[in-house]
């Protein structure tokens, strides 16, 4: 069995209704309309007027507001609890979706279609062998046009906070809710863990990941026939350096 089946088979939705419900936090800094609007006129110049293909498209944080600023826009997601609210928002019917895994789902008639396709917010971790992520890029390439861009925001893994011995960084902690990430620095699985109390009760809840870096990423582009054209720490274009937290990275699909 190859990693790439093996991922199939073990393809799990974690964002269900219970997420769902609850995943539009307008507390959250990635819901801030300051972040929204960034991210969403950086992927509205790059899409270059043509049409954008979003890898997890989930409740259409930035799916919507990339379709008011008059880019259509498609996605691909295996949450059909998350893209229900999409549904109920205005706009959000005019945003075509294909259920299934963003690694190797295909929008009919997609082939060399969209000027742009993007996967943002780390969600590139998702996918959790290395088989899955470069099928990613593959798939990006296969609906990009030539010339056409792939954009993905993900952070730096943040192995340099781990003291020797350590594989726990924790990353949030309040009077009800604690986060924390496990990292496994053999095989670059993690995992993002929450403990939440609600009153007497607690609850716990693991995501998988694998986290990957930038170098790494850019050989899976260049697997894909795609080059890599800028490298941002944030939406604002800033230069990517040694203390960034994490990368906005876009590839161009080059000609055959």
């Amino acid at each position: 069995m190859t990693e790439t089946t093996r991922h199939h088979q073990e393809l799990k939705d974690y964002f269900g209704e219970q997420i769902a419900a609850t995943y539009d936090d307008p507390t959250s800094e990635m819901f801030q309309q300051s972040t929204v609007d960034a991210t969403a006129a950086v992927l509205a110049e790059l899409a270059a007027g043509g049409r954008a293909l979003e890898f997890a498209v989930g409740t259409g944080r930035i799916a919507l507001p990339l379709s008011e600023r008059g880019v259509p826009v498609h996605g691909i997601d295996l949450s059909r609890a998350m893209v229900a609210r999409l549904r109920e928002k205005s706009g959000g019917e005019g945003i075509g979706v294909e259920f299934g895994d963003f690694a190797t789902t295909r929008v009919p008639g997609g082939e060399a279609a969209f000027h742009l396709a993007y996967l943002v917010f780390n969600t590139i971790g998702n996918l959790t062998t290395q088989d899955a992520q470069v099928a990613c890029f593959a798939n990006a390439s296969h609906h990009l046009r030539p010339g056409g861009r792939f954009v993905i925001e993900v952070g730096v893994p943040e192995l340099r906070k781990l003291p020797p011995g350590q594989d726990t960084i924790l990353f949030q902690q309040g009077p009800a809710v604690w986060g924390y990430d496990v990292y496994d620095t053999a095989t670059q699985a993690m995992s993002s863990n929450y403990v939440t109390l609600d009153g007497a009760r607690s609850r716990f809840r693991s995501i998988p990941f694998r986290y990957v870096w930038p170098a790494e990423l850019d050989l899976m582009a260049r697997l894909a026939g795609m080059r890599l054209t800028h490298r941002w720490s944030d939406w604002s274009r800033e230069p990517f350096t040694a203390q960034s937290t994490k990368h906005v990275s876009v590839w161009e699909k080059e000609s055959r």
